[in-house]
């Protein structure tokens, strides 16, 4: 009997002692696979950032908007002409020129003085042509006219106005010297067919005018404008 209790004491310590085992092994399991599982959510977590960036566009975004930025900022940019240096003198030499022409008109037409050197018969008779009808439009008087175009003109041709990056003063320039020869070439008809006379000084600054409006034509057909602009 005693023997029979013995024996189960022992089997039964044997039990306890081979579940207590079985216990450690299951946790230490356990413990491992939670590692594996921390160890493989990390690595993805990591793994997926760069992708997560990627798919927002946050590099990508920075590499575009460089270009974008200096494209930007060489539009804003103000253009300057290329027209060369002797073409801003030569037209705003011519300029001064006819501006000087223009002032002694406009003070002979005021004080009624004879032009100097201009003969006062024939073909060439100053006078006849400064007195007639077809000396006033509108009723102002055409050396005024032409000495407000040629203030005008000093200032367009000015070798400023040439390097200037505003688009509007190539325009005008253009833009007079069209209105300049229309009247030239209406003076030209009263002289030759309705008064019968020409005057040297007119002449020599309608011959001016025509020179400056194919220097400008050119200057417009060779370089061109500068580009307009943006506000």
């Amino acid at each position: 009997m005693t023997a029979s209790k013995s024996s189960r004491a022992r089997n039964a310590r044997a039990q306890r002692a081979q579940g207590a085992q079985g216990a450690q092994a299951n946790a230490a399991r356990n413990g491992s696979t939670a590692a594996r599982g921390n160890g493989t959510g990390a690595s993805v977590t990591a793994g997926s950032q760069p992708r997560a960036v990627a798919a927002r566009g946050g590099p990508d975004r920075r590499v575009s908007r460089g270009p974008a930025l200096t494209a930007d900022a060489i539009a804003e940019e103000p253009a300057s002409t290329t027209v060369p240096l002797w073409m801003q003198l030569t037209t705003f030499a011519l300029a001064l020129a006819g501006l000087g022409v223009s002032i002694y008109l406009t003070i002979a037409h005021f004080t009624e003085a004879p032009l100097a050197g201009c003969s006062e018969s024939g073909l060439v008779n100053c006078t006849k042509v400064t007195t007639s009808p077809q000396s006033y439009v509108f009723g102002i008087p055409v050396a005024v006219l032409g000495l407000a175009f040629y203030v005008a003109a000093v200032v367009l041709m000015s070798p400023w106005a040439w390097r200037s990056a505003r688009r509007e003063i190539y325009l005008i320039r253009l833009a007079s010297l069209v209105i300049g020869i229309g009247f030239v070439l209406y003076l030209l008809y009263a002289e030759l067919f309705i008064i019968g006379s020409i005057c040297l000084y007119c002449t020599s600054v309608h011959a001016i005018t025509f020179v400056l409006f194919l220097l400008t034509v050119f200057a417009a057909a060779a370089w061109g404008f500068p580009e307009r602009q943006r506000g």
